[in-house]
């Protein structure tokens, strides 16, 4: 089985994380499973949570970074990386006191098998994050383990000063964190398909499932009148033969502006054997796995926000070109990323 990305939900108190976990589970086709610190204190909708071992796995005993060991993540996230329950993600839903920068950490060097790191999604309340986080000369340190911030709650700002607001955190954040990708949000309205790759569970019955129906109670209709503050765009290009794994890595380590995730599968040949690899890049973390067994072709895929689409599909077709002649340099780029993804 493929690695299931494990994605930290962050953010202070009252930020909208729980807002923004719920919106993101009502996406048609989500198969996520949830890992929170306590479910008793989260307005997590319960019905909403795909995949789950008797309940959605739960941490107590404070926040996640400050138990005695990852133990108790760990032993969550097991369970819920399962092939039987066939997740798309793991979201780990963190106190809002916790550490960004140790939740991340946790989940990066955890022993789990089946799972890799899903990026850390950090949300700030755009009202009132100047009176409660960042509230010193230094931009706080937390900023620098965010791969995407959500901007949430800017219906809370007159209309006119939203974009001033938006522009000033996200200049805050980016003094710490260069790379990081910033978003606003009203109500944590945010395409899933920035955090994980929603699969398809329509059977072509035309019935409704129970699924969606638990959503809403009226036929899934309740949210067909609000539009995604932030919507995802994608890019697909396809190729035959064996690529440069140079040029790949290239790819991987510099994305085309506004993408945020970068997935695909390549074929590479080295000393005369062809080997396939799965590649996943999430803001600057990457990620390289072997492919399953019969994987043919190759393919990338490219997601984000404010793309420009013909500069995406121009640079994606050049890291496809199809090249027999690799160099050992390229292959031993591409094979650290590989070991460093174990």
């Amino acid at each position: 089985m493929q690695a299931i990305p494990v994605i930290a939900l962050t953010g202070y108190l009252g930020a909208g994380k729980t807002t923004l976990l719920n919106h993101v589970l009502r996406a048609p086709g989500a198969r996520i499973g949830v890992v929170i610190n306590d479910f008793g204190e989260l307005n997590v909708d319960a019905g909403l949570v795909t995949g789950q071992v008797d309940e959605p796995a739960s941490i107590t005993g404070g926040c996640i970074c400050c138990l005695p060991d990852e133990g108790g993540l760990d032993e969550a996230l097991a369970k819920l990386a399962d092939p039987k329950l066939g997740l798309d993600a793991i979201i780990v839903e963190a106190s809002g006191l916790a550490d960004p920068i140790a939740i991340s950490r946790i989940i990066r060097f955890s022993g789990v098998e089946h799972v890799r790191p899903g990026g850390v999604v950090d949300v700030i309340d755009a009202a009132t994050h100047f009176d409660t986080v960042d509230k010193v000369d230094a931009p706080p340190a937390r900023y620098g383990a965010a791969s995407l911030v959500v901007v949430n709650k800017l219906d809370q700002l007159p209309e006119e000063s939203r974009d001033a607001a938006l522009a000033r955190i996200e200049g805050r954040v980016r003094e710490r964190n260069p790379d990081v990708h910033v978003v606003g949000a009203v109500a944590g309205r945010v395409d899933p398909a920035l955090l994980y790759d929603i699969g398809d569970d329509t059977d072509g019955s035309g019935q409704l499932s129970f699924r969606e129906l638990l959503i809403d109670g009226d036929g899934g209709q309740a949210h067909a009148d609000e539009p995604e503050h932030v919507h995802a765009d994608s890019v697909t290009v396809i190729g035959d033969g064996c690529v440069d794994p140079g040029a790949l890595v290239d790819l991987l380590e510099q994305p085309p502006a506004g993408v945020y995730r970068l997935k695909g599968t390549v074929g590479v040949r080295y000393r005369a054997r062809v080997r396939h690899y799965v590649v996943n890049v999430v803001g600057t973390s990457i990620h390289v796995m072997t492919a399953p067994p019969r994987s043919r072709g190759n393919n990338l895929v490219a997601i984000g926000t404010h793309l420009d689409v013909d500069d995406v599909r121009r640079r994606l077709e050049l890291a496809l070109v199809p090249c027999d002649e690799q160099s050992a340099i390229g292959v031993r780029r591409l094979q650290r990323y590989r070991q460093l993804s174990i």
